[in-house]
């Protein structure tokens, strides 16, 4: 309908064209709709969006080296790292002009740590070469090749030039290779040592570990869902008190509480040994090893699976299981063609809440699993905390991203993400 007549445009209350008037109206209701959610969508937007996109850039940021020795990389391009021989002198003087600048700003050691995630030793050359190289001056000392390489051996090898100017870019690749157990070499990717190859398998470990945690939780969860959801809402409401009551424990007092019970010499061994169900003798290893790390993890997680089975589950109608009962089906046929398809959607919402947090988790599997039983998430907060290498600590970060967007996706595709429900 046209907001025109024969008399011209119709007009509202204030005399101005009804059509700009209204759209004037929607413009301020959406802004004050944007107004009551901006609190929300900056809080995500600091607290989620901005990490992740600083961990995707740390992945692959690499301005150390060519920061810290800017001349130097530029003489090293044109220097032929596969001719066998070492750099001219040009590559000396330049490298002994941007020392003497890094050792007053005191980036030198930062250098050498970069490098020594890739070549052992380079951290101490640059530490031990810094002391003497501060007290060169690069107008008047040179020429500087036989002095460095009095100075350190290290300067007179053709390996640490070469390191040096293939990890010189701006933007590696290097943290993503060394996450799969590769490395970055002047040949191209190559495989990393033997006893060096470990993060591969921590991948695989937590994946699989991650879903047997999960099916423990279904097979534990779904019968206490079954029955909070069964029984009266008084005794219902008096029970969901213990479902919750871990909440109000600390993570770390409920991890150490499983240590003490799982020791050879705790709780749950002395309970079996006085029962006669084992030898004293042969008491059995559930600590510092995979089982500890179910075990414990299980526990912990176990809630997280119990709330959205029961919430689901609370809007299933019993009639439709006496329905089924009236028409011929048994217990088992009516439970089985009837109610657990209807309960689906809380398995799937609880198993997706389980998995993801269960990838993510270090502190349990840190204290009960030991060697054996960390996930690369301990890995990740190592390279964090200890060893400071925070690129790698990244790319192993946007794996473990990529690998759970992905199986979100194969699960959407599978199952359908619009029939995942929390009730």
């Amino acid at each position: 309908m046209s907001d025109t007549t024969d008399t011209g445009p119709v007009l509202a209350a204030d005399g101005t064209p009804l059509k700009r008037s209204l759209n004037r109206a929607l413009r301020q209701q959406k802004m004050r709709a944007l107004m009551l959610i901006a609190p929300l969508l900056l809080f995500v937007l600091l607290s989620f969006i901005l990490p992740i996109a600083n961990m995707l850039t740390r992945s692959v940021n690499n301005d150390i080296v060519a920061d810290t020795l800017p001349l130097t990389v530029v003489e090293l391009n044109v220097w032929d790292s596969d001719s066998g021989e070492l750099p001219g002198e040009n590559v000396y003087a330049a490298f002994v002009s941007d020392m003497v600048v890094a050792i007053e700003a005191k980036r030198h050691t930062r250098l050498g740590t970069r490098l020594n995630y890739e070549s052992t030793g380079m951290s101490s050359l640059f530490r031990k070469s810094g002391r003497k190289i501060k007290n060169l001056d690069p107008a008047t000392d040179g020429p500087f090749k036989d002095k460095l390489i009095e100075i350190s051996e290290g300067w007179g090898k053709v390996e640490t030039w070469r390191e040096i100017k293939t990890h010189s870019v701006r933007i590696t690749n290097g943290y993503f290779l060394n996450a799969i157990d590769m490395r970055r070499t002047p040949e191209g990717a190559q495989a990393q040592p033997e006893d060096k190859r470990i993060l591969i398998k921590l991948f695989g470990r937590t994946l699989w570990m991650s879903l047997i945690i999960t099916g423990s939780c279904i097979l534990l969860a779904y019968p206490v869902a079954w029955i909070l959801a069964n029984l009266p809402m008084r005794t219902s409401n008096m029970l969901m008190i213990l479902v919750l009551l871990p909440f109000w424990t600390s993570l770390l007092v409920r991890t150490s509480a499983w240590k003490v019970l799982l020791q050879q010499q705790g709780v749950i061994n002395e309970i079996l040994v006085w029962l006669g169900l084992i030898d004293d003798a042969n008491r059995l290893v559930m600590i510092n090893n995979q089982t500890g790390t179910i075990i414990a993890m299980t526990h912990i997680l176990l809630p997280f699976m119990i709330l959205p089975m029961y919430s689901v589950m609370q809007t299933i109608q019993p009639t439709y299981l006496r329905a089924a009962k009236s028409m011929g089906a048994t217990n088992w046929t009516a439970f089985w063609r009837v109610y657990f398809p209807q309960s689906i959607p809380g398995i799937g919402a609880g198993s997706i809440l389980v998995f993801i947090l269960s990838i993510g988790y270090y502190i349990t599997p840190e204290i009960v699993g030991g060697t054996k039983g960390v996930f690369i998430s301990n890995r990740i907060a190592y390279h964090i905390s200890s060893s400071l290498n925070w690129g790698l600590a990244a790319a192993l970060g946007a794996i473990l991203l990529a690998v759970v967007l992905l199986l979100y996706w194969c699960y959407d595709k599978i199952v359908g993400i619009d029939n995942v429900k929390l009730g």
